[in-house]
């Protein structure tokens, strides 16, 4: 079996060298990435751009690629031109960060997925959700760290891996979408739904003193900065129960979405 794995987070994130050792015992890996952070991006292509092509090496020594584009021109270069075939599975992730609802759509580590499916290959797409209240460390010098504890997340995606490889993908599932909480209370996976919405957004304006500390990147002197605004968002609060938020943030234990990328909703001839 021969597996590609990319990201959002780039090549250097430590999430992708997570998601290699979860299932280098399984298949044949092959790492290519974006050279740098792409987070919420989505589907974004660099058609007919030149993107430069690096080889590389993870942490652990062992070979990657990094491509200057999104997740998905990373997801096409790996499937279409370094590998020598059509990759078996293709893994995204693992993300620092949480990709449920149906905003998924913004998500470049799912939509990254979402490519791979578009080119005939089914996909995971993985997700870690780093909870502030445990992952935000101090180390001796009093400076703050994020914990990346990739543990539960590398087992959940190695066994989901494997019933892949003993069992195939469900029939009229194209991809899955995982999400492990790093704070969890239970390790049983739990399949899930899609939630409403992830996110509540609002736009606010650099005249908004409490939120001032926001807009702290540098401006040009001469750049007019009484028309600055910046659109915030923070997680939904309530969710559905059988849905991937309720299984993650209320029952604190992974969640494992099937997906189909065709969106068609229905036959609307009598409309």
């Amino acid at each position: 079996m021969n597996i590609l794995i990319s990201n959002d987070d780039g090549v250097d994130a430590p999430g992708i060298l997570a998601a290699k050792q979860a299932v280098e015992d399984l298949a044949n890996v092959y790492v290519v990435a974006p050279d740098k952070n792409n987070s919420s991006v989505g589907r974004r292509l660099s058609l007919f751009k030149h993107l430069e092509l690096k080889k590389c090496e993870l942490e652990d020594k062992s070979p990657a690629y990094s491509v200057s584009g999104s997740p998905a021109d990373a997801v096409i270069v790996g499937a279409d031109y370094i590998m020598d075939e059509k990759p078996d599975l293709v893994i995204t992730g693992i993300n620092q960060g949480v990709n449920i609802s149906c905003d998924i759509t913004s998500s470049g580590t799912v939509c990254a997925a979402f490519e791979a499916v578009s080119l005939g290959i089914p996909a995971i797409a993985t997700s870690l959700f780093i909870d502030p209240k445990t992952s935000y460390k101090q180390d001796e010098n009093g400076e703050w760290y994020v914990d990346y504890d990739f543990t539960l997340a590398k087992k959940v995606l190695h066994d989901t891996v494997l019933k892949i490889i003993n069992q195939g993908f469900p029939e009229g599932v194209d991809l899955f979408n995982l999400n492990i909480p790093s704070n969890y209370e239970s390790e049983d996976v739990k399949i899930t739904r899609l939630s409403h919405k992830m996110l509540d957004k609002k736009v606010i304006d650099n005249n908004d003193e409490e939120k001032s500390e926001i807009f702290n990147y540098p401006l040009d002197e001469n750049q007019n900065t009484d028309n600055l605004i910046m659109i915030t968002s923070g997680l939904v609060k309530e969710y559905e129960k059988d849905s991937d938020g309720y299984a993650l943030f209320i029952e604190k234990r992974p969640s494992l979405t099937p997906l189909n990328v065709n969106m068609t909703s229905k036959d609307l001839t009598d409309w």
